[in-house]
C-alpha cells in the first residue's frame, strides 16, 4: 500500500519557493519563486537579490532615504529572477509559485512570457497601485491568480 501523507503538487512547489527564498539576503522581505510546467517539472527557480555582478556587500539594502541609497532601483524580484533564469525552457502555459503577490512589473514579465497561474502565499501589499494594476493585468490577459491554501503541515530540515 502506498504511503498517504506525501506532498501535494500545491504543497511541494510552494515549499521549493520558500525555500528559495531563504537565499535572499534582503534584511526585510525575502521572496522565492518557482515555475512549473504543465506537467509538474520545474521550468526554473528564483528569489529576490542583486544582479549578477553587483556584489551584495557593495550595494545598498536600506528601505528608506534617497532614491540611489535604497534597495528599490537595484534589487532584481524573485519572479524577474526565475523567468531570467530559465535558460530559454519554454514558459507557456506553466504555473509560477510565489511567496509574494507580483508588483506590477513582475506581473508584466509573467503575462508576457506566457505563464498562465499564479499561485502567491501572501499579498501584503494588496491595497497598493502596484498590486491594482497586477489584477487588473492578470484578468485582463486571462491569469488565473490563486491564493496558496496552507495545509498547515510543518516541514523540517537539519541541513
Amino acid at each position: 500500500m502506498k504511503r498517504m501523507d506525501y506532498l501535494s503538487w500545491d504543497e511541494y512547489f510552494m515549499g521549493i519557493a520558500m525555500l528559495s527564498a531563504q537565499r535572499s539576503k534582503d534584511n526585510n522581505t525575502q521572496v522565492g519563486a518557482c515555475i512549473v510546467s504543465k506537467e509538474h517539472k520545474i521550468v526554473s527557480m528564483g528569489y529576490n537579490g542583486m544582479p549578477i555582478g553587483c556584489h551584495d556587500d557593495q550595494m545598498p539594502w536600506e528601505r528608506e532615504g534617497d532614491f540611489l541609497d535604497t534597495k528599490y532601483p537595484f534589487v532584481c524580484h524573485a519572479e524577474l529572477n526565475a523567468i531570467l533564469n530559465c535558460a530559454g525552457a519554454n514558459m507557456k502555459d506553466c504555473t509560477i509559485y510565489v511567496t509574494l503577490y507580483p508588483c506590477n512589473e513582475c506581473a508584466k514579465a509573467i503575462i508576457q512570457s506566457g505563464i498562465r497561474r499564479v499561485v502567491y502565499l501572501e499579498n501584503k501589499y494588496a491595497n497598493t497601485d502596484s498590486i491594482k494594476a497586477s489584477e487588473m493585468m492578470f484578468r485582463l490577459s486571462g491569469v488565473v491568480c490563486e491564493e496558496y491554501k496552507t495545509s498547515g503541515r510543518k516541514i523540517a530540515f537539519n541541513l
